[in-house]
């Protein structure tokens, strides 16, 4: 058989890939993910009293923008590397600059506040338990956006699977804002940060294991 028909012999009936599915599979992820990481505050911690009061309250808003910036920076920069051969670049300004405008306005905040206060400010009242709540929380979100990258085709296992793990930490942190009581600008951009960090750090170290293809 001539290499010219074989060619077209393997070529006949194949359907042209579906350019949606990858953006369609980390969609399905991100929306089981969090429903899974939901049920699991309300299991575990539950809804801080006054979230319906919270809802008027413009530093709540405030306090949801951090980590959903991250997150979708997080997203722009996963949707990157999954695919070969193309440079991040300026997507990761979508994980830079919500992280310096967290800590602009934390440092702010603590040069305002009187020095006595400042400590209170940086710790809060759950500062033991704060970022492992978080990490906890974005175990379900970790398991499904594993699931959805390993369907794609990574090259860079290690930074692939650190920015995975980010956007899980980072969506969980979102949901975790529904039950947390800390309203400290200084609080979030510490204790917040470091329990997104978490799901990053454990992407960084098993990702060439749990994302090889």
């Amino acid at each position: 058989m001539k290499t010219d028909d074989l060619i077209s012999m393997m070529a006949t009936g194949v359907a042209p890939a579906d350019r949606r599915l990858p953006a369609r599979r980390m969609a399905q992820a991100l929306a089981l993910g969090g429903a899974g990481s939901l049920a699991l505050l309300l299991l575990l911690y539950g809804l801080r009293p006054d979230l319906k009061a919270m809802l008027s309250v413009p530093l709540f808003w405030i306090k949801l923008a951090f980590p959903a910036a991250l997150a979708a920076g997080s997203l722009l920069v996963l949707r990157r590397l999954l695919r070969p051969g193309l440079r991040v670049g300026i997507n990761w300004a979508g994980v830079a600059v919500p992280c310096a405008a967290i800590w602009s306005g934390g440092a702010l905040v603590l040069l305002a506040a009187p020095a006595a206060e400042r400590i209170g400010l940086l710790m809060g009242l759950t500062w033991r338990t704060c970022p492992f709540n978080i990490a906890l929380l974005s175990l379900p979100l970790c398991a499904a956006i594993v699931w959805a990258v390993r369907a794609m085709a990574p090259t860079q296992l290690r930074l692939a699977g650190a920015i995975a793990g980010l956007l899980a930490g980072s969506a969980a942190a979102v949901v975790y804002c529904l039950h947390c009581p800390e309203m400290g600008v200084p609080f979030w951009g510490l204790w917040y940060f470091l329990g997104m960090t978490i799901p990053a750090v454990a992407g960084f170290l098993f990702g060439p294991r749990l994302l090889r293809w």
